[in-house]
């Protein structure tokens, strides 16, 4: 497992603790690490929102995924 050091600001970390004050997390690192957990899974929602609703417009690609993949060997 990697550690990462990373400068937070004043505000950042009194929400940080107020985060930890409020149950989200047991202490710091599990905010943070919970923060960025929900970050990704975020991001991944509006990725399949972002397909849905370019499919629902006609943009989706059709065909063979091997035969629309390009990539040099």
């Amino acid at each position: 497992m990697a550690t990462i050091s990373i400068p937070l600001t004043t505000r950042l970390e009194k929400s940080v603790d107020n985060l930890v004050k409020n149950g989200f997390g047991t202490n710091k690192v599990s905010v943070i690490h919970k923060a960025i957990v929900r970050f990704v899974e975020d991001e991944a929602v509006i990725a399949v929102l972002a397909a849905e609703q370019e499919a629902s417009e006609g943009k989706a690609v059709k065909g063979d995924l091997k035969t629309l993949l390009v990539y040099d060997q």
